[in-house]
Protein backbone atom coordinates (compact mmCIF):
# COMPACT_ATOMS: atom_id res chain seq x y z
CA UNK A 1 0.00 0.00 0.00
CA UNK A 2 2.80 2.35 -0.66
CA UNK A 3 3.03 3.62 -3.73
CA UNK A 4 6.57 3.32 -5.51
CA UNK A 5 6.93 6.67 -6.01
CA UNK A 6 7.21 7.36 -2.37
CA UNK A 7 10.69 7.71 -0.87
CA UNK A 8 9.92 5.39 2.91
CA UNK A 9 13.78 5.43 4.71
CA UNK A 10 14.73 1.78 5.74
CA UNK A 11 14.39 2.58 9.63
CA UNK A 12 11.02 3.84 9.33
CA UNK A 13 8.14 1.45 10.95
CA UNK A 14 5.25 1.72 8.88
CA UNK A 15 2.17 -0.79 9.99
CA UNK A 16 1.29 -3.15 7.14
CA UNK A 17 -1.66 -1.60 6.15
CA UNK A 18 -0.41 1.40 6.14
CA UNK A 19 -1.03 3.92 2.37
CA UNK A 20 1.20 6.39 1.65
CA UNK A 21 0.57 8.20 -1.99
CA UNK A 22 3.33 8.89 -4.29
CA UNK A 23 6.34 11.20 -3.65
CA UNK A 24 5.93 11.08 -0.16
CA UNK A 25 8.63 10.79 2.05
CA UNK A 26 8.69 9.14 5.49
CA UNK A 27 12.44 9.67 7.34
CA UNK A 28 14.12 7.13 9.58
CA UNK A 29 13.04 7.60 12.59
CA UNK A 30 9.41 8.07 11.90
CA UNK A 31 6.48 5.73 13.14
CA UNK A 32 2.90 5.42 11.59
CA UNK A 33 0.53 2.86 13.36
CA UNK A 34 -2.59 0.50 11.76
CA UNK A 35 -4.95 2.31 9.08
CA UNK A 36 -3.48 4.96 8.88
CA UNK A 37 -3.24 7.16 5.42
CA UNK A 38 -0.56 9.82 3.80
CA UNK A 39 -1.32 11.59 1.05
CA UNK A 40 1.25 12.38 -1.70
CA UNK A 41 4.10 15.08 -1.31
CA UNK A 42 4.07 14.79 1.99
CA UNK A 43 6.72 14.92 4.56
CA UNK A 44 7.27 13.10 7.76
CA UNK A 45 10.35 13.26 9.66
CA UNK A 46 12.65 13.50 12.88
CA UNK A 47 11.34 10.96 15.83
CA UNK A 48 8.07 11.51 15.09
CA UNK A 49 5.25 8.44 16.29
CA UNK A 50 1.87 8.54 14.33
CA UNK A 51 -0.76 6.43 16.06
CA UNK A 52 -3.68 4.58 14.40
CA UNK A 53 -5.90 5.82 11.76
CA UNK A 54 -4.55 8.93 10.88
CA UNK A 55 -5.40 10.70 7.36
CA UNK A 56 -2.28 13.13 6.79
CA UNK A 57 -3.10 15.04 3.97
CA UNK A 58 -0.84 16.16 1.07
CA UNK A 59 1.64 18.43 1.19
CA UNK A 60 1.84 18.67 5.01
CA UNK A 61 5.04 18.89 7.18
CA UNK A 62 4.94 16.75 9.70
CA UNK A 63 8.38 16.49 12.87
CA UNK A 64 10.82 19.28 11.07
CA UNK A 65 12.85 20.82 13.16
CA UNK A 66 11.80 23.58 15.85
CA UNK A 67 11.60 26.99 14.39
CA UNK A 68 13.68 28.28 17.36
CA UNK A 69 17.29 29.76 17.52
CA UNK A 70 17.94 27.76 20.60
CA UNK A 71 17.43 24.32 19.12
CA UNK A 72 21.38 22.89 18.38
CA UNK A 73 20.18 19.35 16.89
CA UNK A 74 19.20 17.64 19.98
CA UNK A 75 16.99 14.84 19.66
CA UNK A 76 13.64 15.72 20.63
CA UNK A 77 10.14 14.20 19.74
CA UNK A 78 6.57 14.65 18.19
CA UNK A 79 4.11 11.68 19.17
CA UNK A 80 0.36 12.25 17.30
CA UNK A 81 -2.22 10.41 18.67
CA UNK A 82 -5.20 8.42 16.95
CA UNK A 83 -7.73 8.74 14.57
CA UNK A 84 -6.55 12.54 13.47
CA UNK A 85 -7.03 14.39 10.43
CA UNK A 86 -4.25 16.85 9.60
CA UNK A 87 -5.14 18.55 5.93
CA UNK A 88 -3.63 20.05 3.32
CA UNK A 89 0.01 22.22 4.20
CA UNK A 90 -0.48 21.68 7.78
CA UNK A 91 2.72 21.79 9.60
CA UNK A 92 3.93 20.12 13.24
CA UNK A 93 7.20 20.61 14.26
CA UNK A 94 9.27 18.73 17.09
CA UNK A 95 9.87 19.61 21.00
CA UNK A 96 13.11 21.77 21.77
CA UNK A 97 15.31 20.50 25.21
CA UNK A 98 14.21 23.35 27.06
CA UNK A 99 10.36 22.74 26.32
CA UNK A 100 10.18 19.69 27.81
CA UNK A 101 11.67 17.90 24.94
CA UNK A 102 8.18 16.64 23.05
CA UNK A 103 5.17 17.86 20.59
CA UNK A 104 2.52 16.21 21.61
CA UNK A 105 -1.21 15.85 19.69
CA UNK A 106 -3.71 13.90 21.64
CA UNK A 107 -6.42 11.68 19.17
CA UNK A 108 -9.48 12.62 16.86
CA UNK A 109 -8.41 15.72 16.25
CA UNK A 110 -9.32 18.07 12.94
CA UNK A 111 -6.18 20.55 11.78
CA UNK A 112 -7.62 21.66 8.82
CA UNK A 113 -5.44 23.63 5.76
CA UNK A 114 -2.10 25.36 6.80
CA UNK A 115 -2.55 24.82 10.49
CA UNK A 116 1.40 25.77 12.30
CA UNK A 117 1.51 24.24 16.25
CA UNK A 118 4.83 25.13 17.13
CA UNK A 119 7.69 23.13 18.81
CA UNK A 120 6.89 21.74 22.92
CA UNK A 121 2.50 22.51 22.46
CA UNK A 122 0.58 19.83 23.98
CA UNK A 123 -2.60 19.26 22.25
CA UNK A 124 -5.66 17.31 23.72
CA UNK A 125 -8.33 15.33 22.29
CA UNK A 126 -11.43 16.30 20.16
CA UNK A 127 -9.58 19.81 18.99
CA UNK A 128 -11.13 21.47 15.79
CA UNK A 129 -8.26 23.93 14.22
CA UNK A 130 -10.01 26.15 11.58
CA UNK A 131 -7.82 27.28 8.05
CA UNK A 132 -4.61 28.77 9.26
CA UNK A 133 -4.56 28.96 12.94
CA UNK A 134 -1.63 29.08 14.69
CA UNK A 135 0.36 28.03 18.22
CA UNK A 136 3.37 29.53 19.19
CA UNK A 137 5.76 26.79 21.56
CA UNK A 138 4.95 25.58 24.28
CA UNK A 139 0.76 26.23 24.10
CA UNK A 140 -1.18 23.78 26.30
CA UNK A 141 -4.75 23.41 24.41
CA UNK A 142 -7.37 21.52 26.69
CA UNK A 143 -9.78 18.93 25.26
CA UNK A 144 -12.48 20.06 22.93
CA UNK A 145 -11.43 23.05 22.14
CA UNK A 146 -11.94 24.84 18.91
CA UNK A 147 -10.09 27.50 16.95
CA UNK A 148 -11.63 29.81 14.61
CA UNK A 149 -10.25 30.40 11.09
CA UNK A 150 -6.45 33.15 11.65
CA UNK A 151 -6.83 32.37 15.54
CA UNK A 152 -3.50 33.17 16.66
CA UNK A 153 -1.93 32.21 20.26
CA UNK A 154 1.34 33.13 21.68
CA UNK A 155 3.49 30.83 23.54
CA UNK A 156 3.17 29.87 27.35
CA UNK A 157 -0.88 30.59 26.76
CA UNK A 158 -2.75 27.92 28.27
CA UNK A 159 -6.60 27.00 26.74
CA UNK A 160 -9.35 25.31 28.73
CA UNK A 161 -10.99 22.72 27.61
CA UNK A 162 -14.23 23.10 25.70
CA UNK A 163 -13.31 26.65 25.57
CA UNK A 164 -14.16 28.79 21.88
CA UNK A 165 -11.84 31.16 20.60
CA UNK A 166 -13.10 33.60 18.20
CA UNK A 167 -11.60 33.58 14.46
CA UNK A 168 -8.57 36.57 13.66
CA UNK A 169 -8.14 36.38 17.55
CA UNK A 170 -4.26 37.04 18.89
CA UNK A 171 -4.68 35.61 22.07
CA UNK A 172 -1.94 36.87 24.89
CA UNK A 173 -3.59 35.19 27.68
CA UNK A 174 -4.69 32.47 29.19
CA UNK A 175 -8.39 31.56 28.31
CA UNK A 176 -10.73 29.46 30.77
CA UNK A 177 -12.77 26.32 30.31
CA UNK A 178 -16.17 26.76 28.59
CA UNK A 179 -15.76 30.20 27.19
CA UNK A 180 -16.00 32.08 24.41
CA UNK A 181 -13.06 34.52 23.73
CA UNK A 182 -11.99 36.52 21.13
CA UNK A 183 -10.51 39.70 19.89
CA UNK A 184 -6.98 41.15 19.16
CA UNK A 185 -3.68 41.25 22.10
CA UNK A 186 -5.00 44.77 23.51
CA UNK A 187 -8.73 44.63 22.65
CA UNK A 188 -8.87 40.59 24.16
CA UNK A 189 -12.49 39.88 25.98
CA UNK A 190 -14.59 37.25 27.36
CA UNK A 191 -18.06 36.53 25.62
CA UNK A 192 -19.43 34.26 28.41
CA UNK A 193 -20.10 30.74 28.59
CA UNK A 194 -19.77 28.90 25.61
CA UNK A 195 -23.29 27.60 26.38
CA UNK A 196 -24.04 26.32 22.88
CA UNK A 197 -20.87 24.05 22.72
CA UNK A 198 -21.64 22.43 26.04
CA UNK A 199 -25.31 21.62 24.51
CA UNK A 200 -23.56 19.74 21.86
CA UNK A 201 -21.06 17.96 23.85
CA UNK A 202 -23.95 16.86 25.84
CA UNK A 203 -23.95 18.89 29.19
CA UNK A 204 -27.18 18.94 31.01
CA UNK A 205 -29.55 22.27 31.77
CA UNK A 206 -28.42 21.89 35.10
CA UNK A 207 -24.48 21.58 35.17
CA UNK A 208 -24.54 24.79 32.73
CA UNK A 209 -26.37 26.83 34.77
CA UNK A 210 -23.83 25.76 37.30
CA UNK A 211 -20.56 26.52 34.99
CA UNK A 212 -22.47 30.08 34.51
CA UNK A 213 -22.99 30.61 38.14
CA UNK A 214 -18.80 29.62 39.04
CA UNK A 215 -18.01 32.03 35.73
CA UNK A 216 -19.90 34.93 37.18
CA UNK A 217 -18.02 34.00 40.61
CA UNK A 218 -14.45 34.35 38.74
CA UNK A 219 -15.78 37.38 36.19
CA UNK A 220 -18.34 39.05 37.84
CA UNK A 221 -17.94 39.78 41.47
CA UNK A 222 -14.41 41.08 41.46
CA UNK A 223 -12.38 38.76 43.52
CA UNK A 224 -9.00 37.66 43.77
CA UNK A 225 -7.56 34.67 41.87
CA UNK A 226 -7.33 33.00 45.82
CA UNK A 227 -10.72 34.36 46.59
CA UNK A 228 -12.49 33.17 43.58
CA UNK A 229 -10.60 29.75 44.25
CA UNK A 230 -12.33 29.33 47.79
CA UNK A 231 -15.58 29.86 46.64
CA UNK A 232 -15.78 27.66 43.62
CA UNK A 233 -14.29 24.83 45.85
CA UNK A 234 -18.08 25.40 47.53
CA UNK A 235 -19.32 24.48 44.40
CA UNK A 236 -17.64 21.18 43.87
CA UNK A 237 -20.36 18.94 45.60
CA UNK A 238 -23.18 19.72 43.30
CA UNK A 239 -21.12 20.29 40.01
CA UNK A 240 -17.47 18.98 39.65
CA UNK A 241 -17.23 20.32 36.00
CA UNK A 242 -16.22 23.09 38.41
CA UNK A 243 -12.76 22.04 39.01
CA UNK A 244 -11.63 22.91 35.42
CA UNK A 245 -11.90 26.46 36.20
CA UNK A 246 -10.50 25.87 39.66
CA UNK A 247 -7.31 24.16 37.95
CA UNK A 248 -6.76 26.94 35.42
CA UNK A 249 -6.76 29.42 37.96
CA UNK A 250 -4.46 27.93 40.16
CA UNK A 251 -2.11 26.88 37.02
CA UNK A 252 -2.12 30.00 34.97
CA UNK A 253 1.25 31.64 34.24
CA UNK A 254 0.45 34.32 31.80
CA UNK A 255 -2.70 35.40 33.42
CA UNK A 256 -6.43 34.42 33.05
CA UNK A 257 -8.73 36.64 30.42
CA UNK A 258 -11.07 38.17 32.57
Amino acid sequence: MIDDRAIVAKGAKIASNVTIGPYAIIGDNVEIGEGSWVGSHTVIEGQTKIGKNNQIFQFASIGAVPQDKKFQGEETFLEIGDNNILREFCTIHLGTAQGGGITKIGNNNLIMNYVHIAHDCLVGNEVVFSNNASLAGHVIVGDYVIFGGFAKVAQFTRLGAYSFLVANTDLGKDVLPYVIAGGSFDTMKLYGLNGIGLKRQGFSEATIQSLKNAYNVIIRKGLTVQQAISELETMLTSCPEVQLFIDMLKQSKRGILR
